[in-house]
């Protein structure tokens, strides 16, 4: 496998986490302020959210989706595509998963290389051939590879915060604040202003990063496998297929765009704000690749 370390990938995730960290500190400053109960009760309840998203992202993952872990006697051809393109990707065999969805989408997660996770839904095993399957699923594992979702766990949390603040603020604060700092009905206003602005810039810089990502994976799927066309086909089949299935199948989950091969959302906005760069310039780069490798 002629699979090179992706400095871009490497350079912009630290670019966005080093802006990340400075936005929340300012984050959690601003809600100790406003809001009371000091920065320590703040800093004691961030590390206790963070660590059970780290050590349980998997699972609570694959549990939001509906996903059943499965073995290798209920899908023997799918563990040994994923125990093939692990050896070849020099991974550990990640733990299998399948979601009974008539959608035609996977993902992956973990906390790292060792605790991962590929999931697909029964609709994309229906849709693909095998070669178009095993482009998809050597693009989760370069996710793995990569420790893309390690790092979209990590970012998006704070972000998940300021969202929450954002929406039930005002519910819960009802502007009768007590004890000391600033709080009260003008504090919550503030806070709430804050996490706005906290939960906007997040989301733009997680989702640079994220179209970034999507781009690397892709590359890292088709050194894996050495077929690039094979997913360019299998991701332009996905696209396709996405509008025909109903409209309250897995729809619901389109929050979890950040962790699929092809997000949910469509339309003019959901393309503007995706989690994804478009299916035409990813198909695009991967025939540019396959030209490469014809070349050599």
């Amino acid at each position: 496998m002629n699979w090179q370390a992706d400095w871009g990938l490497r350079l912009r995730m630290f670019v966005t986490m080093f802006l990340l960290f400075a936005l929340y500190i300012v984050f959690a400053g601003a809600l100790a302020l406003y809001i009371g109960g000091g920065l320590w009760l703040f800093a004691l309840l961030f590390a206790s959210f963070s660590l059970v998203q780290y050590y349980f992202s998997d699972t609570l993952t694959l549990k939001s989706m509906g996903a059943k872990t499965v073995s290798a006697e209920e899908y023997p051809q799918l563990h040994a595509s994923i125990e093939r393109l692990s050896q070849q990707a020099d991974l550990p065999k990640p733990k299998v998963a399948v979601v009974d969805s008539k959608v035609p989408n996977a993902f992956a997660t973990g906390r790292n290389q060792k605790n991962a996770a590929v999931c697909v839904t029964t609709g994309i095993m229906d849709t693909l051939e095998r070669d178009e399957l095993d482009g998809v699923l050597a693009h989760e594992l370069a996710h793995v590879k990569n420790r893309d979702m390690m790092v979209m766990t990590i970012a998006s949390f704070l972000s998940t915060i300021a969202f929450m603040i954002v929406r039930w603020g005002a519910f819960f604060g009802g502007g009768h604040g007590r004890g000391g700092g600033r709080q009260g009905g003008g504090g919550i206003v503030v806070a709430i202003l804050v996490s706005l602005v906290v939960w906007i810039i997040s989301y733009l810089l997680i989702r640079a990063l994220s179209r970034y990502r999507e781009y690397a994976a892709d590359r890292g799927a088709a050194a894996i496998t050495g077929n690039p066309s094979a997913l360019a086909s299998a991701l332009l089949k996905i696209s396709g297929e996405m509008d025909k299935v109903p409209k309250n199948d897995m729809r619901e989950e389109a929050e979890m765009n950040a962790f699929f091969i092809i997000p949910i959302k469509s339309g003019i906005v959901g393309r503007l704000f995706s989690t994804h760069p478009p299916t035409e310039r990813r198909v695009e780069q991967l025939r540019d690749l396959e030209r490469e490798m014809q070349s050599f």
